[in-house]
């Protein structure tokens, strides 16, 4: 069971000019902020992909989101677990409503299906 003792990797999703959205996203935050983004995607990879609520939620299929409250905003970064170990960030965004939109669901999906159909899309980090 020598695989069960593997660490879990971390990876962004990259678009076809090798831009990480999330990574984007998350360098434009306030400091504080910024840290604790970066804070709870290390307890997420801690716990091998899987926080529940209030830290993660399931979306959709194999989508879920990392939840990281600062103050009033809510930042919600999709992602999920990938052959190998590979926890895989797909898109963040600031969430101002209730429910989250099905405009940002559908993005993640999108980003999910083309890591899905040609795993090199994704880079470790």
């Amino acid at each position: 069971m020598i695989y069960n003792n593997i660490e879990y990797k971390v990876s962004f999703y990259r678009d076809n000019k090798g831009k990480s959205s999330v990574l984007e996203y998350i360098d434009e935050l306030p400091e504080k902020e910024r840290s604790k983004v970066y804070k709870y995607i290390k307890f997420l990879k801690a716990n091998k992909g899987v926080l529940d609520e209030p830290y993660s939620k399931h979306i959709k299929g194999k989508i879920r989101e990392l939840r990281v409250d600062f103050g009033k905003n809510k930042h919600r970064i999709f992602y999920f677990t990938f052959v190998e170990k590979n926890i895989i960030f797909l898109h963040a965004f600031l969430k101002k409503t209730p429910k989250t939109s099905v405009r940002e669901i559908k993005k993640a999906e999108d980003m999910y299906y083309n890591i899905i159909n040609n795993p090199k899309v994704y880079e470790q980090k």
